[in-house]
């Protein structure tokens, strides 16, 4: 057993790590390819260096642990990079905008067309064709004020 760790070269931790990588294609999961990396990079030290089998072998345990928060901190999501930030929550974005009453508020209720949506409003009466401001969103109904 210990032959073949001292036999251990640039070569083995090179196509050590272009096989991991490849697995990595094969069943993706983000975890071979930093494992695959760690031997690649074991590989391309024991070329420059020449280290002895035991400290190839402990370089790969580091760069093997260290790849882990590595790869965690890349895949984290950005939350400030989102394009989208009213994405599922379409009512929130109209909060601001000004439109027209295609029904009359009677009773504190009416609605209007925005964009192809009819939205159900809640508000002081007003008649149709009153322009109004939407001030809140609760779910499916729009509170608005008049212009």
């Amino acid at each position: 057993m210990t032959d073949m760790f001292v036999s251990l070269g640039t070569w083995n931790w090179l196509i050590f790590g272009l096989i991991l990588m490849a697995l990595e294609l094969l069943a993706p999961g983000v975890f071979l390819f930093w494992l695959g990396l760690a031997a690649f990079l074991v590989g391309v030290l024991s070329f420059v260096f020449h280290p002895s089998w035991q400290m190839q072998i402990l370089l790969f345990a580091i760069f093997a642990a260290a790849a882990v928060p590595l790869w965690r901190r890349l895949a984290r999501p950005n939350p400030s990079a989102n394009n989208s930030p009213f994405l599922n929550k379409r009512a929130d974005a109209l909060v601001g905008r000004v439109c027209t009453l295609e029904k009359p508020i009677v009773d504190g209720l009416g609605t209007v067309r925005i964009d192809d949506t009819v939205w159900r409003v809640a508000g002081p009466d007003a008649p149709a064709g009153s322009r109004v401001k939407i001030v809140q969103a609760d779910g499916a109904s729009l509170t608005v004020a008049a212009v």
